[in-house]
């Protein structure tokens, strides 16, 4: 639709609606409260809409649409592009778009809410945000990664204790890790220094393994790091257990029942469950 068009349907829901929808002025066009209560509302509408579409399309000529989906930076266990590839094998008219976030779980699950993600692969260690169903899929414990010639490189498993004056490569506030091990210090009541922040594992583990601080990592990523970085096993004291554990989930919204599309995939997660 050309920008005048646009202009007349907005003008015709907002006299419909009795509310302004958007503040317009020269420089930007941004939501009133009155839209932004409508937004989530209209993207369930849409929908609602799609998945009766989905649901003749099934009748008729297979699955179709579009499937939107977000995933973390690593996803462990998880093999997506081995997933995505049996999935389109299966429906190869439904066009995926994979949306691999940098900013981590915590913005994976806010797009989930507001309807630009059909659904995401995550890792949320608390409540997901209102709107947001989560299932979990697999998990793995956390491993601390230190340098060869660190004093705790050589040891089996040490104690949260043992970490109060070390200095972290973190990865940024919002990620799966980063929220499992900031709460795991917080419950031990240890502060902790972080030196670093980095946004990917291979960063982090060249900052370890040249001695600027160590790290948490899953235990998946830890198995392909180089040899000159060391894992070991953190328990709580005096447990034997590993304090931190990674979990891997799936997120939907609860607005709506998700497209035909998007259940055919969460098909494919259930029969990873399984195997």
């Amino acid at each position: 639709m050309v920008q005048s068009g646009v202009s007349s349907v907005v003008a015709a829901l907002e006299r419909e609606l009795g509310a302004t929808l958007f503040n317009r002025d020269r420089h930007a066009v941004t939501l009133t409260e009155a839209g932004r209560a409508l937004l989530p509302e209209a993207r369930a509408t849409l929908a609602a809409a799609q998945a009766a579409v989905d649901a003749v399309a099934e009748t008729t000529a297979g699955l179709r649409g579009t499937l939107s989906i977000g995933m973390m930076v690593s996803t462990g266990p998880i093999d997506v592009p081995a997933l995505l590839g049996r999935f389109h094998h299966a429906h190869p008219a439904v066009v995926v778009r994979l949306w691999q976030a940098s900013a981590g779980s915590a913005d994976l699950a806010q797009a989930v809410a507001d309807g630009t993600l059909d659904l995401a692969l995550l890792s949320l260690p608390g409540e997901p945000p209102a709107g947001v169903r989560i299932r979990q899929l697999a998990e793995e414990p956390m491993v601390l990664i230190c340098p060869l010639m660190h004093r705790l490189a050589h040891s089996r498993s040490v104690s949260i204790d043992a970490l109060r004056e070390e200095a972290f490569v973190e990865f940024p506030v919002g990620w799966g890790t980063r929220a499992v091990v900031d709460l795991a210090f917080a419950e031990a009541g240890i502060a902790r220094q972080v030196a670093f922040e980095v946004g990917n594992y291979t960063t982090a583990f060249g900052l370890v393994a040249n001695g600027l601080g160590i790290a948490f990592v899953p235990a998946s990523a830890a198995a392909g790091m180089s040899s000159a970085v060391a894992g070991v096993t953190v328990t709580a004291r005096g447990a034997d257990s590993p304090v931190m554990t990674w979990r891997i989930q799936v997120a939907t919204v609860t607005s709506h029942r998700p497209s035909a599309a998007a259940r055919a995939f969460l098909g494919e997660l259930r029969y990873l469950e399984q195997r």
